[in-house]
């Protein structure tokens, strides 16, 4: 169950890395935050930040030129 959806599309870094970092401040341990990228680099850089940061992630897919990682906050 997705709690809250971040859309970065048109972002670069390091905004959605930023974005998802606020994002997740706001959130409760054991919700899960969407965040919808549109750009490679950008999705490397959200997962590497959530990994470090202590979060998991759920899930990561790809929808044309969209890619959605779930990330459950720890």
């Amino acid at each position: 169950m997705v709690n809250k959806t971040l859309d970065v599309c048109g972002e670069v870094c390091p905004m959605p890395v930023v974005r998802t970092r606020d994002a997740l401040e706001q959130m409760k341990s054991g919700e899960t935050l969407e965040v919808i990228v549109d750009y490679p680099p950008s999705k490397e850089n959200v997962h590497r930040f959530a990994t470090n940061s202590g979060h998991k992630i759920v899930d990561v897919s790809k929808d044309g030129e969209l890619i959605k990682i779930l990330i459950q906050k720890e």
